[in-house]
């Protein structure tokens, strides 16, 4: 016997002429996206400038980005992370080299990130490698989190199977107990990647769909980078 399902929500349908013209919240974001942007050279202070305003109007967790990897079965595997800092050199996160992400990089650097700041109707889509951070690196951001957070990252073997949820607490317990009035060592399996782009493409929300697109690309970290309007 097949079960019912309950009725699917409906998906809204696209905005009519109405919604663009009538939305006063579209209409002020939609000023502030007519702002020039394509006389920009340096994709970096671009995307300060964009993190900066989404840290003052996305309402959770403004550095978060998707993680695109390349899984061990060939196929294209992907999730939610964190941006902990960017420069020049690079977009850094951190996590278990042991867990499905971090060994999905050891055997392919090549990864992709997105940003949507649902907020602002902007995104940014970032394509290049991925290598370790240094250990000095890994170590000042590792003991610069919640004592929590630190026995969490021991406690867990990120990705493997788990028994039951009582076994991992049961474990977080007992390394609160052994380390209680001690530091916590940073695991040599937990660090970072820092994410070099060689093409970083900032889009932002027109209406109609008419939107804004802007890529970066160079073909070594060093290099210059060339631009280009892309088609909506």
């Amino acid at each position: 016997m097949s079960s019912k399902l309950p009725p699917a929500t409906p998906i809204p349908a696209s905005p009519s002429r109405k919604d663009y013209t009538q939305d006063a919240a579209y209409q002020v974001q939609a000023e502030r996206n007519a702002a020039p942007i394509f006389d920009r050279k340096d994709p970096f202070a671009l995307f300060t400038e964009w993190m900066e305003e989404a840290r003052l109007h996305e309402l959770n967790d403004s550095n978060a980005m998707s993680l695109a990897t390349l899984g061990e079965d060939g196929v294209p595997d992907v999730r939610m992370v964190l941006l902990k800092s960017f420069d020049a050199d690079g977009f850094v996160f951190y996590t278990n080299f042991n867990s499905a992400k971090g060994r999905q990089l050891k055997a392919h650097p090549a990864a992709a990130l997105c940003f949507h700041w649902k907020s602002l109707r902007r995104q940014v889509r970032i394509r290049g490698t991925a290598n370790p951070v240094t250990d000095a690196e890994a170590d000042a951001y590792f003991y610069s989190r919640a004592r929590g957070s630190q026995i969490g990252a021991v406690a867990s073997d990120q990705s493997a199977s788990l028994e039951s949820r009582a076994l991992f607490e049961a474990r977080l317990a007992k390394l609160e107990q052994d380390f209680d009035g001690k530091d916590i060592p940073r695991p040599a399996h937990w660090s970072g990647w820092r994410l070099a782009p060689h093409v970083i493409e900032f889009w932002r929300d027109r209406p109609f769909r008419l939107h804004d697109r802007l890529v970066f690309t160079r073909g070594e970290t060093q290099a210059e980078w060339d631009k280009e309007r892309l088609y909506p």
